[in-house]
């Protein structure tokens, strides 16, 4: 078997680093923090920020200053995502890297392989994506999800040495679409909690998921994606998972603003960031995003959600 190094020892970096060790394959678990490592080290599980869940023979957690392995899984937020891959761009150099974040850099508005390419131009770039929450795959329950690689080689390759038992992967060249599907279904994510923590219903929720789903195809098609991209995996299927469960760390934010309590904290939700910096993209591209824009405005509170609301249902009438 392949060995492997996930670099992030967050919930999702370590569900996969469970997943992959429990089907044979030797893993390093490599978190930034010693202290964190030598402490799953003795526990043999992350309780920091996945308990319950018993590492297999296989996974090997370490500390940053660990050898990466020739396939490396990249599980940390999109907005740390360059800095991370500037400062370790010698030491992976060459290998196979794989974004494992949803999200659009602010500062570049690029997504998360583009970012991974500029630090690191000769690396082997795809992005894994789909729907899938971290307790589900670390409990072997059956997951399936896109593998993106410009070169249909790479992503054969990866597609046959990364899927396990109860993970299945599905492969595509449409790197584009499997990046801003992922990306922007954390958008309608939020909007999703909004009207559900406010008492808006289940049948607005359902209209903004549609009219959201509507937004991320008009963006990735006018982006370059392909527009059948966006109703598999990591376009639709990741968006319905991901409004419709409590277990989404960007509903549960949307939640808070519905309820109009404090919003987590210490909390990675990439769907605020990349609401800010999509919103700017669409506007300076002339894309009508009007859901994404509210967003943005109210993670930024320049909206209350009662203006929201006004907002979006003042909207002229059109045909759909």
């Amino acid at each position: 078997m392949t060995d492997v190094s996930v670099f992030g020892a967050g919930a999702f970096g370590t569900a996969l680093a469970i997943s992959l060790a429990r089907d044979g394959r030797e893993v390093s678990l490599v978190a930034r923090d010693r202290t964190h490592a030598a402490d799953m080290s003795v526990s043999r599980e992350n309780a920091a920020r996945l308990p319950g869940f018993a590492f297999p023979a296989g996974l090997r957690p370490v500390a940053e200053s660990a050898n990466a392995a020739a396939i490396c899984l990249i599980a940390v937020p999109t907005q740390k995502l360059s800095d991370f891959v500037m400062q370790r761009a010698e030491a992976l150099a060459g290998r196979h890297l794989i974004a494992c974040c949803k999200g659009v850099d602010i500062a570049t508005g690029h997504g998360p392989t583009r970012v991974i390419a500029d630090a690191v131009p000769d690396a082997k770039v795809a992005v894994l994506s789909g729907p899938s929450f971290a307790v589900d795959i670390a409990a072997g329950l059956p997951t399936a999800l896109t593998v993106a690689a410009v070169d249909p080689a790479i992503a054969e390759t990866l597609q046959r040495t990364l899927s396990t038992t109860n993970l299945r992967l599905y492969r595509t060249n449409d790197v584009i679409g499997v990046e801003l599907g992922g990306a922007l279904k954390n958008i309608v994510a939020i909007a999703s909690g909004v009207a559900i923590g406010a008492g808006l219903g289940e049948s607005a929720r359902a209209a903004l998921i549609t009219r959201g789903y509507a937004e991320l195809r008009r963006f990735a098609e006018y982006a370059g994606a392909v527009p059948d991209t966006l109703s598999g995996l990591s376009g639709f299927g990741d968006l319905v998972l991901t409004c419709t469960s409590e277990k989404s760390r960007n509903f549960t934010y949307g939640l808070a603003i519905g309820r109009g309590l404090p919003r987590p904290q210490n909390v990675t939700v990439e769907g605020a960031s990349s609401a800010k910096a999509v919103s700017k993209l669409a506007l300076a591209r002339k894309i009508d995003m009007p859901l994404t824009r509210t967003v943005s405005a109210l993670v930024d509170e320049k909206l209350s959600v009662a203006e929201a609301i006004d907002l979006l249902l003042s909207r002229p009438l059109k045909e759909e």
